[in-house]
């Protein structure tokens, strides 16, 4: 896909994505919305996605996993299952849980809910396929608050000390957490150098620019030697203008009149 379509298909997924949630009543905006254009980029133009259950896809783990209304979405899009059973998010007997559930639906490559361990499995998939010698990439994106769990930084070292560069972490970098701002609750900057520090290759971009997603999703790929980690600035609720930078959009759903300025709002920024 070309990044002018890739952009057009971001602003879709986060239209579903915030219908999901309004009809459910409950859910995650704030970081599905900052994660958006990164996901799409990875899901749609760089990563190996043929179907759910090739044993040579690319594996991409979530490891924070309460964005799950866009995981869901980008996996409807997919066409791992329909797009009409997204609005049952959260509804009972829905397979698309608050938090995601393996294999529930096609395409979720773990669990989630419990903050800090995605990247640790996305560690041992790396590891499995080097040792299996497929020819398989493992992604996981985590967030700049979750980065404050201490078997996160386990996960790094293990990823470097192994030289895992089929490895790839992004970190949705959008400065805010359920309680507030990241650097009033447990500073984590400088990632990028932190990161560094731990011998990752680092890339770091503006997550919300197409074209930079695309090519740090690219550049992870040529890296040998070592794993690396795109750290992703991006703003929480981006695009929706009463979402934007605003930490009381990390975990509310929209009301009807909120969805349809939403709408309103993105639709107009893909006429400018």
């Amino acid at each position: 896909m070309t990044i002018q379509e890739l952009k057009h298909l971001a602003t879709e997924i986060r239209k579903d994505t915030l219908r999901s949630i309004t009809t459910a009543g409950s859910g995650h905006p704030g970081g599905s919305l900052s994660a958006a254009d990164i996901m799409t980029a990875l899901y749609f133009r760089v990563a190996n996605l043929a179907t759910p259950t090739d044993p040579d896809r690319d594996r991409i783990f979530w490891s924070k996993g309460h964005i799950a209304p866009l995981l869901y979405t980008l996996l409807a899009y997919k066409g791992f299952f329909p797009k009409e059973e997204l609005m049952t998010l959260r509804k009972f007997g829905s397979r698309l849980q608050g938090h995601p559930k393996k294999d529930s639906p096609p395409g979720v490559e773990t669990s989630g809910g419990s903050l800090g361990q995605g990247l640790s499995i996305a560690v041992g998939c790396a590891y499995a396929a080097r040792y299996d010698k497929l020819p398989v990439r493992a992604y996981c994106l985590t967030g700049d608050g979750e980065i404050q769990e201490g078997q996160i930084w386990e996960a790094l070292m293990a990823g470097a000390h192994f030289k895992l560069d089929n490895l790839c972490a992004i970190i949705d970098n959008n400065g805010l957490q359920i309680d507030g701002r990241c650097s009033d609750i447990m500073g984590i900057d400088d990632v990028g150098a932190k990161l560094r520090a731990f011998n990752w290759h680092v890339i770091s971009i503006d997550g919300n620019d197409m074209e930079q997603c695309v090519k740090a999703l690219d550049e992870a790929k040529t890296v040998k030697g070592q794993p690396t980690a795109i750290v992703a600035h991006t703003i929480k609720g981006k695009g929706v203008s009463f979402m934007e930078n605003v930490v009381g959009w990390h975990g509310k759903a929209p009301s009807q009149d909120e969805l349809a300025q939403a709408i309103r709002e993105l639709d107009a920024q893909e006429c400018e």
